[in-house]
């Protein structure tokens, strides 16, 4: 199930970061007082009175701008705008109404998507409550007045957000099919894998009409399975500034990710894995979807009995934050191991819907205890007394102990490599939540 996405849009210098920070509860947008600080697209996970969404920032919009980069922002605002289920219009109270907000308002009208006018830098409602009126002239609806800085009225701008959201997300239709998005760089063959998949086997069954985020899903039979992947190349535009090209692939691919049941992240392999690479296969990561690496290309370089050994560790290193994710080296172009890929799907899709029983669990726990003993602090020793599975996709673990301040990262590994040693679980995520049992024995440090 996806969640909605929200972006925030306006010209530039009205405070879209600032919000955004305000919003996603830390600093992660780039706040500078200059138009066009702001060149990418960056994108936070919020939740708002148990509800969940995916905030975009955005670049300004410039209309009429001929500059290269603001050109290039426009274009990545249009994506957002496109993308988005309901859009957050800033404007300045501070600068008031001018042409370009009048302009921005016509680009929103035109997508039929649900617009929320909030004027921003309001830090005094009594001192601006005459300037906030002028901002009905966009005809847009009953403007918000919000101060992003000072946090001031961001309730009820998140409630009028979420009033857009459906009642019961998860009555959203989808397909039963096995959803697989298919993630990377641009050119690195994402969709010439799609289509071989489609041409080399006669596969298609259709071609279904995608959800609000504008896609067209395909729908690929294999071995009588069906499954629908979800091709994240779609734009072509050319470009000038190449980083702007690569940033395009960021939004397509969180939203891609969302709605996938496994990632198949593909890497080039005459350029080897890259810094962007990193970058995508960490939104994969953080949402704890099952991930399969496809190294593209295999046939075009040359290779001795080291070579993929090679490859490999370059792989685990650069993306040492999931070294559960399989690795299959192909060749999109002659077809090579392609038959493989379908097994790796469907192994890794098991293995991220897989239950293990509390008590397997416990004995597991038990002899890892009695292996190496848990960590301690000043004579205070971890003690780990109950484990259980509470969910799955990504399986997910509750650990109870009696001090989960001596519950360190490595000891957590340590837990999940045995689980992993015991039954597998290639390809997918394993989340554990430390919870402490009240003993009457806690530590005051």
């Amino acid at each position: 199930m996806s969640k909605p996405i929200v972006a925030i849009v306006g010209r530039p210098n009205v405070g879209k970061s600032t919000l955004f920070n305000a919003l996603a509860g830390e600093q992660i947008a780039i706040v500078k007082d200059t138009p066009g600080i702001t060149r990418d697209r960056i994108y936070a996970d919020i939740s708002w009175l148990d509800k969940n969404f995916t905030l975009i920032d955005t670049g300004g919009i410039e209309p009429e701008s001929k500059d290269i980069i603001l050109s290039q922002m426009r274009e990545q605002a249009q994506i957002a705008i496109d993308t988005a289920d309901v859009i957050i219009f800033l404007v300045d109270v501070k600068q008031g109404l001018v042409e370009s907000d009048a302009k921005v308002a016509d680009m929103l009208r035109r997508s039929r998507k649900p617009v929320i006018l909030v004027v921003n830098k309001v830090d005094s409602f009594t001192k601006y409550n005459a300037d906030i009126y002028e901002f009905y002239n966009l005809g847009i609806g009953d403007p918000v007045p919000v101060s992003a800085a000072s946090r001031l009225g961001i309730g009820d701008m998140l409630d009028e957000v979420i009033k857009f959201f459906p009642d019961n997300q998860s009555e959203e239709e989808e397909t039963e099919f096995p959803k697989v998005a298919v993630v990377g760089k641009p050119n690195v063959g994402k969709s010439s894998l799609i289509n071989k998949l489609l041409g080399e086997n006669r596969l298609i069954v259709s071609d279904i009409a995608g959800t609000t985020r504008d896609a067209v899903d395909t729908v690929v039979k294999y071995n009588g399975q069906e499954y629908t992947f979800i091709d994240t190349a779609g734009l072509r535009r050319k470009s000038k500034v190449k980083e702007e090209i690569e940033r395009y692939s960021i939004l397509r691919t969180v939203t891609a990710v969302e709605r996938a049941d496994v990632v198949v992240m593909m890497i080039d392999a005459t350029e080897g894995v890259t810094e962007q690479d990193a970058k995508i296969a960490g939104i994969a990561h953080e949402r704890g979807k099952a991930v399969i690496i496809a190294v593209n290309k295999w046939d075009a370089i040359q290779k001795d009995d080291k070579t993929m050994t090679e490859h490999t560790k370059k792989i685990r290193d650069t993306l040492s934050f999931m070294p559960y994710a399989e690795i299959l080296f192909i060749s999109v172009e002659s077809g090579q191991r392609l038959n493989k890929l379908f097994e790796l799907i469907d192994v890794v899709i098991q293995n991220h819907s897989m239950r293990v029983g509390t008590g397997v669990l416990n004995e597991i726990m038990s002899e890892a205890v009695m292996l190496q003993q848990p960590p301690s602090d000043r004579g205070h020793r971890l003690k780990l007394f109950y484990i259980t599975q509470v969910a799955v996709k990504p399986p997910t673990f509750v650990i109870f102990v009696n001090d989960k301040e001596l519950m360190h990262f490595s000891y957590t590994r340590y837990i999940e490599n045995k689980i992993r040693e015991a039954f597998g679980f290639k390809g997918t995520p394993l989340k554990f939540i430390i919870r402490e049992r009240d003993t009457g024995e806690k530590y005051t440090k």
